[in-house]
């Protein structure tokens, strides 16, 4: 099993640099085991967002592709698959992640008023600190 960066999925999914997508093409296309750590995902999610102004449904479906490659393993698949569901119903991808990685504590407290209403409205269990 290997392990990549946020560099090589934004170079994947951008091919921004032509070289380094290449480069990154071959190696999410080997045959061995690709671990994808949950903050990778969510830097990744963050530049595409923020360096490439990328909308909520174009990262979405890069993070699916990805996801879905058959050697692709994320750090705990359960909160990742909860955490995008959660995105591609309206949380901030970090929030999302934090409430889903969260799945095993009573309620999850934030001062982020917003936050703790749409993570009710969505079912969560969560508190205004």
């Amino acid at each position: 099993m290997i392990a990549v960066d946020t560099n090589i999925l934004v170079r994947y999914v951008t091919n921004d640099d032509p070289l380094q997508a290449k480069r990154a093409l071959d190696i999410l296309g080997r045959k061995e085991e690709i671990f994808i750590p949950k903050t990778v995902l969510l830097e990744t999610e963050w530049v595409l967002r923020a360096v490439y102004e990328l909308p909520v449904a174009s990262i979405m479906r890069a993070l699916l592709h990805i996801l879905g490659l058959l050697n692709v393993v994320a750090e705990n698949p359960e909160e990742v698959s909860q955490a995008l569901d959660y995105y591609g119903r309206g949380l901030d991808f970090a929030d999302a992640l934090h409430l889903a990685s969260s799945c095993h504590a009573d309620a999850f407290f934030s001062f982020d008023t917003a936050f703790v209403n749409r993570g009710q409205k969505l079912g969560a269990r969560m508190e205004k600190g």
